[in-house]
This record gives C-alpha cells, structure tokens and sequence, in this order.
C-alpha cells in the first residue's frame, strides 16, 4: 500500500513526479509529435507519460525505491542523447537543461518498449494492476497506452514507431521481460 498523507494522494506518486515528467519531456522532445498542432503534441504527451508512468511504477515499485531514486537520482539523459543524436546540451547554458538530470535510462528505455509492443504494455498494466505497488488503490486509466486510436496514433507516429525506438528499447528490453516473466514489480 503507497505510503499516503492525512490530507491528499499518495507521497509515492508525488515523489516520482519529477522523474516522470522529465523523462516524458524527454521521450517527446526526442520523438515529437507528427503533424504539428496542440492537438497532437497533446495526445503525443499524454501517451509517452502514460508509458513512463507505467514503467516508472513497475521499476520503483515501493516507497523505500522511489525515495532512494529522489536522493540519489536517476542517472540522466546523456547516453539516450547520444544514441538517439539528440543534443543534450545545446547552447542556452546549464539551467535551461537542468530537467535532463531527472531523466531515468531505464524508464524511458521500458517506456519505449510499452509504446511499441502492445502486448508487453498489457502485460505491464495488468502487472501493475495486481501488483500492489504504486498502482494500488489509485485509479489510473492507461487508455492511450493499452488502445490508442487513429488520432491518437497518428499523433504519436515517431513515438510508436518501433524501427525508431529500437535502439532506446533495446538498452534495457530484456531487464522489462524478465520483471514481467516472473510476474513481480521489482526494482531492475
């Protein structure tokens, strides 16, 4: 059961949240939304935070792990920067890059195998379903993820596209099928 406040939601939740937008900002900054448009920069967003969110979930699955993420910190973005090309860096100077620091590998390396393997972000829902981690006793609706539509996937077309994720899926694949094999939510 996530540890929980007197007044309000989950702390776990709150706790992870710099880590799941960050990586979220990542993905989409990394495969952005086709077409242009609020519409589908929405939905595209929408769609890489429920993958993370679920991947994020499943990688730190209790309390005590989402605590020692926020203390020691997620790694950072500099090697998905350098396998996908993207520029890390670039020249607006340190603050405008400090989110990068919050970015998970392994989140967003899962997220990308959820968003381009419909049958593992099943197995990764469910997992999370009957898990009793952070999905426990929060209403989450992964929609987007599970059964995206037309809009949502012409929207997220880089972000789905499993030839272009494949090198950031590959990193850490065999890590999210083992976890889901042996049908617990344990910290890779």
């Amino acid at each position: 059961m996530p540890a929980t406040r007197s007044n309000g939601p989950p702390v776990l939740l709150e706790d992870l949240s710099p880590l799941i937008a960050a990586t979220t900002q990542w993905l989409t900054g990394a495969y952005p939304p086709a077409g242009g448009g609020a519409l589908a920069s929405v939905l595209c967003e929408m769609q890489a935070r429920q993958a993370v969110t679920a991947a994020a979930w499943l990688r730190y699955p209790t309390p005590m792990d989402a605590a020692l993420v926020v203390v020691a910190g997620p790694g950072g973005s500099a090697r998905l920067d350098w396998i996908t090309g993207a520029d890390g860096a670039g020249t607006a100077g340190p603050q405008a890059y400090a989110w990068r620091t919050w970015v998970d590998e392994v989140v967003a390396s899962w997220a990308a195998c959820l968003l381009t393997d419909p049958g593992l972000a099943g197995r990764a829902v469910a997992a999370l379903a009957e898990g009793g981690g952070q999905a426990a006793g929060t209403p989450v609706e992964f929609r987007r993820l599970l059964a995206p539509d037309d809009t949502d996937r012409g929207a997220a077309a880089l972000l789905r596209h499993p030839d272009l994720l494949a090198p950031v899926a590959a990193l850490h694949r065999t890590q999210l099928r083992h976890l889901l094999e042996r049908g617990s939510t344990l910290a890779a």
